[in-house]
C-alpha cells in the first residue's frame, strides 16, 4: 500500500523508485523492443496498412510471465477472427447506408466496451471494440467486394501478426510464472536478513514495502504456474506454502530487529539461515529440513519471538496447514453485470467519446487525426479520479514520444539506408517506452502513450518515410482523444472512488473481523490476503485527491480514512504473530461493531493482559483505538 502522507519518503526516494531498475522489469522491456522490431519488420516485409498499430498492439499482448502472454496471444486471435466474421456479415447490409454504418459502430463498440466492465473479457475487449469500430469506418471508404474482403484480412493480420510474433518469442524467452515467484521469494528472504542484521531502527521503505506487500506477487504467479502444469502438485504447493509463511517472516524479522534483547550472534545466524534459503529459490528449488539457529538467552519477549522465528523456518514449507478457502470459480460476467448501471455507463461514455473523434475527423476532412477515435479505446478508464490522474501521464508521455519521434524523422530517418536500420530504430524507441511502462503503475501509462505516439510518427507505411504532416495529426489526433475522454468522463456519469474506498474500507473491516477469531494457523496463511486488501484500499485513497473538484471529499474525510487504513496496516501483525485467542475475540467483536456486525456494539472492550504478549497486544488496542477514533468519533 502506498505509505500515508505522515510516512511518505522524499521526493528523491520516490523518483528513484519510479525508475529503479529490477530484472523483471529489464527483461520485459527487452522482450517488448524485440517483439516491436520484429513485428515491425513483418509489416514491411507485407506491406500491411496501419503499421504503427500493429506494433502498438504488442504493447497490449505481453506480460512479465509467459502463462499470461501465451494466453492473451491465442485468445486475441480467436476472438479477432470471430469478430471480423461478425463485421464482414454486418457490413454487407450496412456498408452502402453511412446512417445505419454509424449506428452499427455504436452499438458493436458499446457492446464489446460493457464487457470490458462487467466480465472477464477486460482485457482484451477494449481492442476488440476498436477493432470492430475502425474496420467499420474504414469500409465506408471501399467498395464491398474483393476490396472489402482484402480490408478485413488485413485487419486480421492486424492483430494476428504482432500476436504470432508474441508468442513464439514468449515461449523461448519469457520467464515462466514458477520462476518469477523463486525470485520474489528470494528477494523477500534477502530483504528480510538486512533487516535482521540491521541496529535497532526503524525499516528502510524497501523493506516496508515487501513486509506490506511480499506475498501477493509469488502467489500471484503460482496461480499462473497451476495453468501451465510443468511443475508437480508437492512442488507448487510447497512454494504457495513458502509465499503464504512470508509475510509473517517479514514482520517476525521487523520485530526481531526492534527488540534490543535479541543477541547479535543469534541474529547474525539467523540472517545467514535467510540467505540460504534464498539461494535454494535461487537454484529453482526449495528449502527443506532447515535448522533454526541455536537458541540463546534473552528476556521473555525476545525469546518468545526468537522461538515463533524458529518455528517459521521449521514450517516454512510444510504441507500440514491448509491454505484458507479459495471462494468458487466466477462465472464468465461479474456479479453485479445487470445490477450496476456503471458497466453500461462506461459502455455509453467512451463510445460516446470515440464518436465524438469520429464526427469530428469526418466533419473536418481530416482523416490524419483518425488517431483520436483510437485514442478513446485506449486511454478510457472506470472512474473519474483515475481518468484524472493518468490524464497527465498520456500528455506528457504523447509529447515526450512526439518529441522524440519527430527529432528522428529530422536527424535519423534521412540518414536511414537499409529496413535493418529502420527496425534499430524501432526496437530503440520502443525499449525507452517498455522501460517505463513495465515500471510502478505511476508511470506505466506514460510509457504507453510514449510509444504510442513515438511509433505513428516514425511508422508512417512500408520502410522509413519523413513525413512531418503525418506526424503532426496523429499526435494531435493523439491529445484529441486524451481531452475528449477527459471531458466525458469526468463530466457524464462521473464516477467517484469514494464508494469504491468505503465499500473496500467495509470489506476489510469485516475480513479482519474474520482473522482475528481464527486460530493461529489460519490467521497466518491469512496474511497475505490481509496485505492485498491494505494495499488496494491505500491506492484508492491515492486517487482520491485527483477526484474533479465537484466530486472530491472533504478533507476530513480523507484524513480519516488515510488514519483508518494506516491503522489497519499496522493491526496486521499483532493479528498474525499474537495467539491469544480470547483477547482476539474481543478485537474481532470490536471489529464488528466499527462494520454494523449486529449485536457487537455492546461489547466490552478489552484490556491488555499481562506478559510477553502485551507488547504486540498494547499495539494493537493502539490501532484499534485510532481506527474507532476515525470510523466513529462518538465511540
Amino acid at each position: 500500500m502506498a505509505p500515508p502522507a505522515a510516512d511518505r519518503p522524499a521526493l528523491s526516494v520516490l523518483v528513484f523508485r519510479l525508475w529503479e531498475p529490477s530484472r523483471e522489469r529489464a527483461e520485459l522491456a527487452f522482450r517488448l523492443a524485440l517483439i516491436c522490431a520484429l513485428t515491425a519488420l513483418a509489416t514491411v516485409y507485407y506491406d500491411t496498412p496501419e503499421p504503427a498499430l500493429t506494433v502498438y498492439l504488442v504493447f497490449f499482448l505481453n506480460r512479465p510471465d509467459r502463462a499470461t502472454s501465451v494466453i492473451l496471444n491465442i485468445a486475441l486471435v480467436v476472438l479477432v477472427t470471430i469478430l471480423l466474421l461478425l463485421v464482414l456479415v454486418l457490413a454487407i447490409r450496412v456498408v452502402d447506408a453511412p446512417a445505419w454504418r454509424v449506428a452499427t459502430m455504436a452499438l458493436v463498440s458499446m457492446g464489446f466496451l460493457y464487457l470490458a466492465s462487467a466480465s472477464k473479457l477486460r482485457p482484451v475487449a477494449p481492442i476488440l471494440a476498436m477493432v470492430a469500430a475502425y474496420a467499420l469506418d474504414l469500409l465506408g471508404f471501399v467498395p464491398l467486394g474483393e476490396l472489402a474482403t482484402r480490408g478485413l484480412l488485413y485487419a486480421w493480420l492486424f492483430v494476428s501478426i504482432p500476436a504470432a510474433i508474441s508468442l513464439v518469442v514468449n515461449l523461448l524467452i519469457a520467464p515462466a510464472p514458477r520462476r518469477l515467484a523463486e525470485r520474489a521469494l528470494a528477494a523477500n528472504l534477502r530483504a528480510a536478513s538486512e533487516r535482521l542484521v540491521q541496529p535497532a531502527s526503524a525499516p528502510d521503505a524497501e523493506f516496508v514495502r515487501r513486509r506490506d506487500t511480499g506475498a501477493q506477487a509469488p502467489l500471484g504467479w503460482l496461480r499462473l504456474a497451476k495453468i501451465e502444469h510443468g511443475t508437480s502438485v508437492e512442488t507448487l504447493a510447497r512454494l504457495e506454502a513458502a509465499a503464504r509463511a512470508t509475510p509473517i517472516l517479514l514482520y517476525l524479522v521487523d520485530e526481531l530487529a526492534q527488540e534490543p534483547s535479541v543477541p547479535a550472534a543469534w541474529r547474525a545466524e539467523a540472517a545467514a539461515r535467510l540467505c540460504e534459503m534464498a539461494q535454494a529459490f535461487d537454484q529453482r528449488g526449495y528449502p527443506e529440513d532447515i535448522a533454526p539457529p541455536p537458541a540463546l538467552t534473552a528476556n521473555p519477549g525476545g525469546e518468545r519471538l526468537m522461538r515463533a522465528f524458529e518455528r517459521t523456518l521449521t514450517h516454512f514449507t510444510d504441507l500440514t496447514t491448509a491454505p484458507p478457502a479459495e471462494p468458487g470459480k466466477a462465472g464468465f460476467f461479474l456479479p453485479d453485470a445487470v445490477s450496476n448501471p456503471q458497466h453500461l455507463r462506461y459502455a455509453l461514455k467512451t463510445t460516446g467519446a470515440a464518436m465524438v473523434c469520429y464526427f469530428l475527423y469526418v466533419l473536418l476532412d481530416w482523416p490524419g487525426i483518425h488517431t483520436c477515435l483510437i485514442t478513446c479505446y485506449i486511454v478510457a478508464l472506470g472512474t473519474a479520479a483515475e481518468t484524472t490522474e493518468k490524464l497527465s501521464l498520456r500528455i506528457l508521455g504523447c509529447l515526450a514520444g512526439a518529441a522524440v519521434g519527430t527529432a528522428s524523422l529530422v536527424w535519423i530517418v534521412p540518414t536511414i539506408a537499409s529496413g535493418w536500420a529502420f527496425v534499430a530504430l524501432v526496437f530503440a524507441g520502443a525499449l525507452v517506452g517498455g522501460w517505463i511502462a513495465a515500471g510502478s503503475p505511476r508511470i506505466a501509462y506514460g510509457g504507453l502513450q510514449f510509444a504510442f505516439a513515438f511509433f505513428l510518427c516514425v511508422i508512417q507505411g512500408a520502410g522509413p518515410a519523413f513525413d512531418l504532416t503525418i506526424a503532426r495529426d496523429r499526435v494531435i489526433g493523439i491529445i484529441i482523444g486524451n481531452a475528449v475522454t477527459y471531458l466525458v468522463f469526468t463530466r457524464l456519469w462521473p464516477v467517484s472512488i469514494v464508494d469504491r474506498v468505503e465499500q473496500g474500507l467495509a470489506s476489510m473491516l469485516t475480513q479482519f473481523n474474520r482473522v482475528a477469531r481464527s486460530p493461529i494457523d489460519q490467521k497466518r496463511t491469512a496474511a497475505a490476503t490481509l496485505q492485498t486488501a491494505v494495499s488496494a484500499l491505500g491506492d484508492d485513497l491515492d486517487l482520491a485527491r485527483y477526484e474533479p473538484r465537484p466530486l472530491r471529499p472533504p478533507p476530513q474525510w480523507e484524513t480519516a480514512r488515510r488514519t483508518a487504513a494506516q491503522a489497519l496496516s499496522r493491526l496486521t501483525a499483532p493479528i498474525v504473530l499474537d495467539d491469544d485467542p480470547a483477547f482476539w475475540t474481543s478485537v474481532g467483536d470490536r471489529l464488528g461493531r466499527l462494520s454494523d456486525a449486529p449485536g457487537a456494539a455492546s461489547v466490552d472492550r478489552p484490556s491488555a493482559p499481562p506478559g510477553l504478549g502485551n507488547l504486540l497486544q498494547v499495539r494493537a488496542l493502539t490501532q484499534i483505538q485510532s481506527l474507532e477514533e476515525a470510523l466513529d468519533p462518538g465511540a
